[in-house]
């Protein structure tokens, strides 16, 4: 290539899209629409079935549509700030889903074989047959993943939202392929990765002595990532408010 870069090969490794996503399920359809920062989930539920969704993030629905909110008292939302809500909108009608930032949404197909890690602001909804807990990480993952001391664990058979802040890029890995994440990117995961420590500078860690921590992922598997880090944002924005005129 001129100027010695690299063959266009090389960049097809990760994605995006901004066609509509349209699916169903047992019990209903959807389609995910107004991409790849507006995007807005269209889900039309069959009579008696039930979606669990995560509080504020609903636009409208029918008037057909039920929903009951529930709460789970423990220890785990004690620590997570009240994360261990959900709402259940059970159907017939029409359910419109979407981020509480300027973000896109993907879903996930789950077989029943496979488990996903997913940032705690991440998740949007889920169908029937879809489990989601809370699990603890090592603190040395919670430090560095920005996704606080619990992330969800999602497993079961059905299909899965999750949302981002910015839009989302998939990226799929090969055997024992390895790919560097910087912290405040992360959307869901299902492939392992570790620690380990780089130059400090704050390109990737964004810690401003000593040494950062970057997250290494290895092949084979997927990682969602989002295109804006809700941190450097949320500092953008304070040190934009602050700056006086000239």
């Amino acid at each position: 290539m001129p100027g010695g870069a690299p063959a266009q090969v090389h960049f097809m490794g990760a994605g995006n899209t901004t066609q509509d996503d349209v699916g169903t399920f047992n019990g209903g359809s959807f389609r995910i629409s107004h991409r790849d920062t507006n995007t807005i989930l269209t889900i039309q539920l069959a009579a008696g079935c039930p979606i669990v969704a995560k509080p504020g993030v609903m636009i409208a629905m029918s008037a057909q549509v039920t929903l009951k909110g529930q709460v789970k008292f423990s220890m785990k939302k004690l620590l997570v700030g009240g994360e261990m809500t959900h709402s259940t909108y059970t159907g017939p009608g029409e359910l419109l889903l979407a981020p509480s930032a300027l973000g896109d949404i993907s879903h996930l197909q789950l077989t029943g074989r496979e488990q996903w890690s997913v940032g705690k602001d991440a998740f949007i909804a889920a169908t029937q047959g879809i489990v989601k807990e809370y699990k603890s990480q090592n603190i040395g993952k919670a430090m560095f993943s920005g996704e606080g001391l619990f992330v969800y664990k999602i497993s079961g058979q059905g299909i899965l939202w999750v949302g981002s802040f910015g839009a989302i890029i998939r990226k799929d890995l090969h055997e024992n392929e390895r790919y560097i994440i910087d912290n405040g990117h992360l959307v869901a995961w299902n492939c392992k990765y570790v620690l380990e420590r780089v130059a400090s500078g704050g390109i990737i860690s964004g810690l401003s002595s000593g040494e950062g921590l970057v997250c290494k992922f290895t092949g084979p598997g997927t990682v969602f990532l989002q295109t804006r880090n809700p941190q450097a944002f949320a500092q953008w924005l304070t040190t934009a408010g602050s700056a006086q005129p000239m």
